[in-house]
This record gives structure tokens, C-alpha cells and sequence, in this order.
């Protein structure tokens, strides 16, 4: 088993439980189960990313099942995220702005954690540099840029302006921003990536449009509390009626 991975995926957990904590104690939503929410997604979007991969290098995933297990065979991120995102609006088709804007810092903190975990994959590195912060593999005199520590602390202070955020405004502008910051983030960032290639820089790139234009549109057309009553009403256990 991959442990450096396991490592990170871990502190991508706890960072989006620490989230939802802080959304807990500022009121933002004292019912909360949106853990599980995205514990669900991020388990879809795993799949859907692992199948992505399997059958995009030609391996069929009905007759190799077992393969699909072998995450680090390699997982393709643009599908895992089409998976996620597929899944959460499922789980929250009930009411789709104001539940996706609750737990839109948490998804933000999560790839903070998530790109932070580089330090246990020894993959934080990116392009040379020699800026003062500029650090070197071990056995060689070349430094790079940190480049996921960047990342990681760039989507740590995004998610900290969505919760901000979340305390004056709802109805799907959180959740369209956060979209917009995660391609913008990757985006920026990309040019400093150790790579043989571009990068899926049109993914990025549909990430900010798409989610500026969520955004643009919520904002013109909001209801007052974002739809937050009909969320929490919607989520109401039986014994709670």
C-alpha cells in the first residue's frame, strides 16, 4: 500500500473537517452532516478517476476489477473531479445553491490539505529558482520552487475568503467562486509545475469561466437568505418534524 498518499489524503480529510468545524462554531450551520457529503464525493470521484485512467492507458476495468483498487496506478483528475462534482450535486438536489455554498470552504481547505500532503510524497518541487525560499532534493544543488506548498497555502487563503464570504452572501456565489479559485489557483500555478507537457490547462481554464458565470448569475438572482431555510428543512430528520 502507497502510504505517502494515504499521508495526504488524511490531512486533506482533516482539513475539511476542520471547515466544517469552523463553519460550526461561527453559525454558519449548527445542523451540519455535510462531512459525509463529501466523504462520498471524494470516494465517486476516486472511481470515476481510477476508471478514467484504467481506460485511458487501455486497460479494461470489467474483466480487471481488482485494478481499479491500485490508486497508484494513477488517477485522472479531470474525470475524478466530474465525478465529485456529479456526486454532490446528487446529494444535494434538494437544495443545490445553499448546500454547495455550505460546504464550498471545506472542498477549498480539502485541496489545501491535499497539495500540502506533498511533503510526505517528497513531490512539492516544481521548476528552478533561486528566490531565497527556493529549496534543493536532497544530493543535489539545484533549487526549485515549492511549488504545492504555494498551491496549498493559495487554496488555504481562498477558503478562508469563502467562509468570510459565507457570512453575507449565499445562494450559489460561494459555490461558483469557489470553482473560479480552484481552476485560477491550479492555473497560475501551472507554469512552475515540472512538466513534459502544458498541463490540462483548458480544464483550468473552464473552471474560471464557468464558475464566474455561477457566480455573476447567483449574485443577480439570490434570495435573500441564499435558500438557506429550505436547505435546512430539507435535511430534517423525520423524529425532527
Amino acid at each position: 500500500m502507497e502510504f505517502t498518499l494515504l499521508w495526504a489524503a488524511l490531512l486533506a480529510f482533516g482539513a475539511v473537517w476542520v471547515m466544517l468545524w469552523l463553519e460550526r462554531r461561527l453559525g454558519l450551520d449548527p445542523e451540519d452532516r455535510s462531512f459525509d457529503t463529501l466523504l462520498g464525493a471524494a470516494a465517486s470521484g476516486l472511481v470515476a478517476g481510477r476508471i478514467a485512467a484504467m481506460l485511458l492507458t487501455g486497460t479494461n476495468p470489467v474483466t480487471h476489477p481488482a485494478d481499479i483498487i491500485l490508486i497508484r496506478g494513477g488517477v485522472d483528475t479531470g474525470f475524478a473531479s466530474i465525478g465529485a462534482l456529479l456526486f454532490l450535486v446528487w446529494a444535494t438536489r434538494r437544495s443545490l445553491p445553499a448546500a454547495l455554498d455550505l460546504i464550498s470552504p471545506a472542498i477549498l481547505a480539502g485541496l489545501a490539505g491535499w497539495h500540502g500532503g506533498c511533503v510526505f510524497r517528497g513531490t512539492c518541487l516544481g521548476t528552478r529558482s533561486e528566490l531565497p525560499w527556493a529549496v534543493a532534493q536532497p544530493g543535489s544543488d539545484l533549487t526549485r520552487h515549492p511549488t504545492e506548498l504555494y498551491a496549498a497555502l493559495l487554496f488555504l487563503l481562498a477558503a478562508v475568503g469563502v467562509l468570510l464570504l459565507l457570512r453575507r452572501m449565499r445562494g450559489g456565489v460561494p459555490t461558483g467562486l469557489v470553482l473560479a479559485a480552484a481552476g485560477l489557483i491550479r492555473l497560475i500555478t501551472e507554469p512552475i509545475r515540472p512538466s513534459l507537457g502544458s498541463g490540462p490547462i483548458w480544464w483550468y481554464t473552464s473552471a474560471i469561466v464557468v464558475g464566474i458565470a455561477l457566480a455573476g448569475s447567483a449574485f443577480l438572482r439570490r434570495a435573500p437568505d441564499g435558500g438557506y431555510e429550505t436547505y435546512r428543512n430539507s435535511r430534517r430528520r423525520p423524529a425532527e418534524e
